[in-house]
Order: structure tokens, then sequence, then C-alpha cells
């Protein structure tokens, strides 16, 4: 079958990055960093992603290289005859339902407040007002239903044009025009009154504010945030490898993907953190700092309606960018397991993704009182499957079937990661890959579930 691939290697960059860039890039790291004292968090993140982020995608993105299928049929491709490695395919494809579940129903919040400040929602509100306005959101089913509805169908229908034609073309569209938002905002956030108190704060290590955060709080919410900002474990980045040429190593396409990811991070934090200190805004506020926070910093700027815009527009393309490409993920291995076509994958995966969205809607309102595992929402319980389980389970699945004999082993996996011209992994990290890396990972893996 000729599954088709990118065009261009800008398309299939652009794309793997927009899966990895995300709510978790341009939300929870700019207020991670504010709880955990600034530069010394961003150093630690930096050591961790490249410690353990850069050698885990490379391994997802060699399983689908050397494939050339999603990840239920690349397993099968791959592993050894007799054994069960496939039985983590069924695992990627339910993390990614799971996934949606939630992420739609955020993407929906970003997509909700571009309109709001579009249109004039916030225009001479009081910071109550502003305030309120999030609760009001949550407490509205249809509301939320409704741009959840809209995230979903523009993601199915940007698939559902094939890999060129849809995913390469809007993706590419999408991420030009993110990371024009993102300088430009970030440019006029380090123009205003006392952004250099915020860039201090944002970027120069205080290892005074790290030992009252706790130095052992910080490793290990940078590890967290380094493994995780690159959605590794539920095949979301294995797919890419499976439509990517051979012309460029692996490393060298994990460094450029891991990069770009960084550097929107980085941006995000330029806009949010002067922002935040020019108008006397602590920038430690934690998640209310996007949907409460920040409005207010916008309203208190000359034609704040036209950041705000600027802003939540470049939001929802962050998490957009997921959306499609999770999604291309789910249809393809539907197309490849099943045999059907795109089209029909695509009508499919419609009519379950809209319905799998409500549970997250109503569990801010309706089923606000209904708690799925211990006292978590609806939405959290979601959140904690994929993120403290899927996610690490599937990253030590692939580093492990990366690297032992009973998997598709180190030697066959550094033979693909080095095929083309780049960065070429030295055989003698494998020691560092077959015993220290899965360590991390178990690691991560046990701190998320305690």
């Amino acid at each position: 079958m000729n599954r088709g691939g990118f065009a261009t290697r800008l398309g299939f960059l652009l794309a793997s990055a927009g899966c990895a860039i995300g709510i978790g890039n341009v939300w929870k790291f700019p207020y991670v960093t504010g709880q955990y004292g600034g530069g010394v968090f961003v150093l630690f993140y930096l050591f961790f992603l490249i410690a353990v982020g850069v050698p885990v995608l490379t391994m997802e993105l060699a399983v689908g290289r050397a494939s050339r299928m999603s990840a239920m049929r690349a397993y099968r491709v791959l592993e050894p005859e007799g054994s069960r490695w496939h039985l983590h395919g069924w695992a990627c494809l339910l993390g990614n339902y799971l996934l949606m579940m939630f992420y739609t129903t955020v993407s929906g919040w970003m997509l909700d407040y571009c309109v709001k400040f579009l249109v004039g929602r916030f225009d001479r509100a009081s910071e109550t007002a502003i305030e309120a306005t999030f609760g009001k959101m949550l407490a509205s089913p249809v509301e939320m239903a409704v741009y959840m509805s809209l995230t979903v169908a523009f993601g199915i229908l940007v698939c559902s044009l094939g890999i060129q034609k849809g995913l390469e073309r809007i993706t590419t569209f999408m991420m030009t025009l993110l990371i024009l938002l993102i300088i430009v905002l970030a440019v006029h956030s380090l123009m205003l009154p006392g952004a250099v108190e915020g860039i201090r704060f944002f970027l120069l290590p205080d290892f005074a504010r790290a030992r009252e955060a706790g130095l052992g709080k910080i490793i290990t919410a940078a590890m967290d945030q380094s493994f995780f900002t690159l959605s590794l474990g539920i095949a979301a980045m294995e797919i890419f490898g499976s439509y990517m040429s051979r012309d460029y190593t692996l490393g060298s396409e994990a460094i450029r993907i891991c990069a770009l990811d960084t550097f929107v991070a980085v941006m995000a934090g330029l806009i949010i953190f002067p922002a935040c200190c020019s108008y006397g805004v602590e920038p430690d506020a934690g998640p209310s700092l996007i949907f409460i926070t920040l409005p207010q910093v916008f309203m208190h700027m000359p034609v704040g309606w036209i950041w705000g815009t600027l802003f939540f527009l470049f939001m929802t393309f962050a998490s957009l960018s997921t959306v499609v490409a999770v999604f291309e993920n789910i249809i393809a291995i539907y197309i490849d397991s099943f045999g059907w076509s795109r089209g029909k994958a695509s009508l499919f995966n419609l009519l379950v993704l809209l319905p799998a969205g409500i549970p997250c809607v109503l569990g801010f309102n309706v089923w606000s009182a209904v708690h799925i595992i211990g006292a978590r929402s609806v939405m959290k319980s979601e959140d904690f499957l994929v993120s403290n389980l899927l996610l690490p389970l599937g990253s030590l699945a692939f580093v492990l079937f990366c690297v032992v004999k009973s998997g598709w082993g180190f030697r066959r996996y550094l033979s693909e990661a080095n095929t083309g011209e780049g960065v070429k992994i030295p055989e003698t990290l494998k020691p560092y890959f077959c015993f220290v890396l899965p360590v991390l990972i178990l690691v991560i893996l046990i701190e998320g579930l305690i």
C-alpha cells in the first residue's frame, strides 16, 4: 500500500514539532517555571530534554521509519516471530483516544477565548468580571461542547484531506503563523516598562529561590516537563517517522524538533513574564495564569483586545497542531490495521471522538461531583491515565523494544537511527540507552503515580 509521505523536509519538521508543541509548552511550562524559581528550573529542563527526550524521540521515529507503519502494524513488522510487542500498539490507540477526550475540550477553551477577545467581550470589563468569565464558561456545557466539537471537526477535516494536501499544508500554515505570532507578541512584551524584571525572573538562575522551592521538587518537575512536552509513549511521534525520508539521521531530526519545541516554550515565557511584571501580577499564579491573570493584563494594555486576540490565536494554533497530529495517528492505525480508506477512517473517528469529549465537558458542570480515580474529576482522571501511566509506560516499551535482544534490538535501532546525513548516535552510548534511560523513565513513572 502506498501510504504517501511529506513533500518537503520542512513539512515533516513543522508537523512533528506541531505534535510536540501544545498546551504543555505555552501554558504549563511558563507557570511551572514561575512556581519553581525561574532560570534554575529552565536549566534542569534543558538537561533532561537532552538526556531523556531526544533519545526516546529517536526510538519512536526509528520504529516508524523502519516499518513504514503506524504503531499497531509497526510492531508486527519489526518484532521477532511469536513475541507480543504488538500489544503495545493497542495501548497506543487507547492513549491517543484518552488524550483527545480532554485535550479537544481544552483546545476549545483557547478558541473560545480568542473569539471572546475578538468580539470585545473583555472590553472595559472589571478584574472581577474577567475572573468570572472563566467560571461561566466551565459552567456552560453547551458553550464548551460547541467549541470542543469545532475542534474535533477541524482536526478530522484536515486529516481526511491526506498527508500532503491536509496534514502537511495546514500544519505548515498554522506553525508558520504560530511562530510569527509568538515573535510579535514577545517583542511587544519585551518593550513594556518593567520587562527586564520579568526576563530576569524567567531566565536568570536564582539558587536562593530554588532552595526555597526545594531543589528535589525542581529536578522532578523539570524531568516531568521535559519528558511530557514531546507526547512520547503513545506513538503520536512514531507516525511521523513512518512518513519521513531516510535522507537525514534521526538524531538530527529529533534535535531539531526538540529545539523548535523549546523555542516556543521559551518564547511563551518571554511573552508572559515581562507582561506580568510590568503590570504587577504574580508570575507564579498557576493554571489560572492563562485564563484569568493574562486577560486582566491584556486589558490594562492599550488596544489590549488586539493583543489578547493574537495571544489566544497563537494558543489555538498550538493546541490544534497537536490535535491534528494525534488524529492522524488514530486514522492511520485504522488505515494500516483494517485496510480502511482514509475517508471511512475519518468519518468513523468523527463519530467516535465527538461523543468521547462529552464526559470531560460535563465533568466541569453537570458531572462536577463525579470522581473517577480517587478524588480526581473526569478531566483530571483522564489526564492522570495518559500523563502518569500510558506515556511513561509506553516510552519504556519503546525503549526496551529498541534495546533488548527479544525485541527489535539495539543494533537494528542504531542502524536505522544513523541512516542519512547528520548527527550520529555513537555505539558507546549503548550502556546508557540499555540501563540508565529505562531507570530514568521508571523514576518518572513512579513519581507520577506517587
